[in-house]
């Protein structure tokens, strides 16, 4: 009897690692794959649509995706230095960053985020919204494929194109068409900076209608985009 029992127990053991290989192995080549095809959804758009369809609303998504050559040097400037201006050197976590927001909390002030850009994008194509410690563990792992698999400027591509910069609004070509009637690749330096001043919480701050605080976080931006080198500093990500 009680070696079926540890018959059973390896055969579950077996059963959950033939799981999670087929997984990783799954996660893998569906990664690889987005280095180079434009990625059709994202967990975040899912997430905005079952949420609407359970509370009753009609929801409109705009995603229009662009190539890395349509989309202005400004708004990849801007996400840099609004989101993580130390992209270029980290593999995909800001250690420095982390540990001074943990410091932060430690001394009684209000826990803030410490997510890259790689973190980002791990998050918004993947994962659902929660603080879980499974999440956190996929949202490495995820990140941690990303940066191995894609070039830095992939990765900024990618951001740039699927990141929420209002309800229902996606990617910065759908963005500058629907609040400065032009295309991505025409944005200039200030109004890359309204977009990426709205990234603490696309869906409470706005473009369209900035608030003192949107408008005040917009000028410090413009201002370590040119500390950062200005357009030039994208040349970084060939």
């Amino acid at each position: 009897m009680a070696s079926r029992s540890r018959f059973g127990v390896r055969r579950l053991l077996l059963l959950a690692l033939e799981i999670v290989g087929l997984l990783v192995v799954v996660s893998l080549v569906g990664t690889l794959a987005l280095r180079w095809v434009p990625p059709p959804t994202t967990a975040v758009m899912i997430e905005r649509r079952v949420g609407a369809q359970l509370a009753g609303r009609t929801y409109h998504a705009t995603y229009r995706w662009v190539p890395w050559a349509r989309i202005s040097p400004d708004c990849a400037l801007a996400v840099i230095a609004a989101e993580d201006q130390h992209f270029a050197d980290h593999h995909g976590f800001d250690v420095d960053s982390i540990q001074k927001a943990i410091d932060d909390h430690e001394r009684g002030l209000r826990l803030r985020g410490a997510s890259t850009i790689s973190q980002q994008v791990a998050k918004n194509l993947f994962l659902w919204s929660g603080r879980s410690f499974v999440r956190k563990g996929l949202e490495a792992y995820f990140t941690a494929l990303i940066e191995l698999t894609w070039s830095k400027r992939r990765i900024l591509e990618v951001y740039l194109n699927i990141v929420e910069l209002g309800d229902g609004v996606f990617g910065v070509e759908a963005a500058s068409q629907r609040y400065f009637r032009k295309p991505a690749a025409r944005v200039q330096s200030e109004e890359a900076a309204l977009l990426a001043a709205v990234l603490p919480n696309p869906l409470r701050l706005r473009v369209d209608r900035p608030s003192a605080y949107v408008e005040e976080r917009r000028d410090w931006i413009v201002q370590q985009m040119r500390q950062l080198g200005g357009p030039l500093y994208i040349r970084r990500f060939p």
